[in-house]
């Protein structure tokens, strides 16, 4: 079954851990990106972790390759148990990443974290894309980048639900799809342009599904994790038929 992804970007410590106490037991995986980790540092991916959950460290790396390589060994260190790297950043950084992250994980004799690969942001359009001088759809450069990254050997790609039918099309379905911009039906799409419901998200084929503010300023977030956990669920029922 597909996973749901908690996003903490949050810089309060208190409404860090409220969150974190409400969503115990509800959702098993979050995320931290580069919100959290500047307020509070990457101890907090072992914080998480010795509270039970998995984590995503979203740091989004995007550097020289022997930097970006280092860095990898880092949040490896750190105990996330997926990261992942731009892939404009070009196969070389990203084969960088890999070797980085393998390495050190086993030197700790402990399982290589998944290293995926960022292709086009959620809050990008096709007008945003010409702005930096990408030629063609948001689709076709997600498939560019996609097939870039698997030669690299990442582990899987970060996309858009709009695209995932498509990444399926060319990819076997172990090259994992982790998608943001999740959200429940009637939900507002804030800051993001290609979104999705979770039940969408799921039968497109997505592995994991990111989801932050929906739950993150909910009233009830240990609720909305189960209310979209069962939106999940009911996209898995239906492929299954």
């Amino acid at each position: 079954m597909a996973q749901l992804v908690v996003a903490l970007d949050v810089n309060e410590r208190k409404v860090l851990d409220d969150l974190v106490a409400k969503i115990s037991g509800h959702a098993s995986w979050v995320k931290v990106g580069l919100e959290a980790t500047s307020s509070f540092g990457l101890s907090l991916v072992s914080e998480l972790k010795q509270k039970g959950f998995n984590v995503f460290a979203d740091m989004k790396l995007h550097d020289i390759p022997n930097t970006v390589e280092w860095a990898a060994r880092v949040v490896t260190r750190s105990g996330a148990d997926l990261l992942n790297v731009h892939c404009m950043g070009g196969r070389a950084m990203c084969e960088a990443a890999v070797k980085g992250a393998r390495e050190e994980a086993e030197k700790m004799g402990r399982d290589v974290p998944f290293v995926l690969g960022v292709t086009v942001l959620t809050s990008m359009g096709p007008e945003d894309l010409g702005s930096i001088g990408m030629r063609g759809t948001p689709r076709d450069t997600v498939i560019r980048l996609a097939t870039l990254g698997k030669e690299a050997g990442l582990s899987g790609i970060v996309s858009s639900a709009q695209e995932i039918k498509v990444v399926r099309e060319y990819f076997p379905r172990d090259f994992c799809i982790l998608t943001p911009g999740i959200r429940p039906a009637g939900g507002d799409m804030n800051d993001q342009k290609r979104i999705a419901t979770p039940k969408e998200a799921v039968m497109a084929g997505a592995d994991f599904l990111v989801v932050g503010r929906t739950i993150t300023k909910s009233e009830d977030p240990a609720a909305t994790c189960d209310m979209i956990l069962d939106e999940m669920r009911e996209g898995e029922r239906e492929l299954s038929r």
